[in-house]
């Protein structure tokens, strides 16, 4: 046992609530642990935002008689799990029986008998997290270690605490969980268990969609979240949890201003983005924004790999992604947004910018202008870094102009100033389409530049071309 006493007194914030938890567990001669992820976050130096309690005896009795001290009237007691989650402000708190469990081949929900404190440990997915810390009087701040978590911290691995064959089969959702691990703590994988996780990866099917994206935000959350999304490939559960993805893996594109391998440029993007935001959609959003460039690619003779059109077919493709994933519709037409648009920054770069091309890309972008240009500084990945520079300093200008535009036009919420019932008043005409191509055409000639964004000028243009509009009906 290693005595780390004045790490758990160094979490002042949430001392006192432990202090307490063992003086109960005192009062009602119980053992009582906090366990998991607090301990291995307390030793890491992380930051600590849950509290796992772990009671050998009954843990939801506990967890009722620990919210009555704290002030809490009710707790969320799961009575087939032998656990309680006590709602607290500020802290996610936990409430366990030390149990053991098994499963049946078809199914994550297990079967819980009452267990010991190592017996506890032992089911846990990995060492790292399988480690306690008593808060009894007699011996609080000390740490039960009996698989080896401590030495496997310092060496920065990930190992299971039983046969990863075992581990992984009991509850799949662990293969992710690895991989997530992984990207959060920057660790490595130790051998026998990446190659369980390529013998257990189907598994993976019997767990719900809801669990295995929230694993994958998750991951998408890390400093550098292509180490999990690599994972993923190498050991075969991309292909089934995020084909789209896998397909990429492998395929050659130009590397003009990109990675050869899409796939690889895929992770360097959603790596990029995640030094520019905390914004986890947008990381997603960096992950599938090239998903339709397998159907879009061709080969030509003079510039080699073409993917034309694949921000379209990208962008179509999500609809179905969104649905298997559960994404809120919200999400949904963001990530479709993003990838539908974010050729557009890049081209205007490229080709030089018109003020008129910067409005309608503003336009189309809206609210999410911002994080549209953060998702193409981060699609520029040549290795050439004089690419780079060159590329990024025509964005910088693209930028800057987009700027100036915003502040003179407010483009945010364009639309035109005349509405809809003031033209069919002037026009002498019903609703229908008609309304809608003359509302068009006053928008473009805004954007073109051709008249002011004001209700004097966009009234003017509306008489000057009604006869056109009204003539041809």
């Amino acid at each position: 046992m290693t005595t780390i006493k004045s790490l758990l007194k160094s979490d002042k914030k949430r001392y006192p609530l432990l202090k307490l938890a063992g003086k109960l567990g005192d009062e009602k001669d119980l053992e009582v642990y906090v366990v998991g992820g607090y301990v291995r976050d307390l030793v890491m130096g992380r930051s600590l935002t849950e509290i796992d309690l772990l009671v050998v005896g009954d843990g939801i009795a506990f967890a009722r008689q620990l919210a009555n001290r704290m002030g809490v009237k009710k707790i969320v007691p799961f009575e087939a799990f032998g656990t309680a989650e006590i709602p607290y402000s500020g802290c996610q708190i936990e409430v366990a029986s030390a149990r053991k469990e098994s499963y049946d081949p078809d199914s994550r929900k297990p079967h819980v008998t009452d267990s010991n404190l190592e017996g506890d440990l032992s089911r846990r997915d990995f060492t790292i997290n399988a480690m306690a810390m008593s808060l009894g009087k007699q011996n609080r701040g000390e740490l039960f270690d009996p698989l080896g978590g401590i030495k496997d911290l310092r060496k920065k691995i990930l190992r299971t605490p039983l046969d990863p064959d075992t581990t992984f089969s009991d509850d799949p959702l662990r293969l992710m969980r690895a991989a997530r691990f992984a990207a959060q703590l920057e660790f490595q994988i130790d051998q026998a268990v990446v190659e369980s996780m390529k013998r257990q990866v189907n598994r993976i099917q019997i767990v719900s969609a809801e669990r295995i994206t929230a694993e994958l935000y998750k991951i998408l959350g890390a400093n550098y979240p292509s180490i999990g999304l690599e994972l993923l490939e190498q050991v075969g559960l991309m292909k089934i949890v995020f084909p789209e993805i896998a397909a990429l893996a492998g395929m050659e594109q130009p590397a003009e201003w990109h990675h050869k391998d899409i796939f690889y440029h895929t992770l360097q993007v959603v790596d990029n983005l995640a030094q520019l935001t905390e914004n986890r959609d947008l990381r997603l959003a960096g992950l599938v924004h090239d998903i339709g460039k397998p159907r879009r690619r061709k080969f030509d003779s003079d510039k080699g790999w073409t993917f034309h059109g694949h921000e379209v077919v990208g962008s179509r493709m999500l609809d179905r992604v969104s649905h298997r994933m559960k994404l809120s519709n919200k999400t949904k037409e963001y990530l479709k947004k993003m990838t539908d648009l974010h050729l557009r920054p890049i081209a205007l770069a490229i080709e030089g910018v018109t003020d008129s091309a910067v409005r309608r890309l503003m336009v189309a972008a809206g609210d999410d202008i911002d994080d549209l240009l953060s998702l193409c500084r981060a699609d520029i990945t040549s290795k050439n870094p004089q690419l780079v520079e060159k590329y990024m300093g025509n964005f910088d200008r693209v930028e800057k102009l987009m700027q100036n535009v915003q502040e003179r036009d407010a483009l945010r919420a364009f639309q035109s100033p005349v509405r809809g019932d003031v033209i069919m008043k002037e026009c002498g005409i019903e609703p229908g389409p008609l309304v809608g191509k003359i509302k068009k055409s006053i928008e473009d000639a805004i954007l073109d530049g051709e008249i002011e964004n004001n209700y004097e000028a966009a009234y003017e243009f509306l008489l000057k071309i009604k006869g056109e509009y009204v003539r041809d009906r």
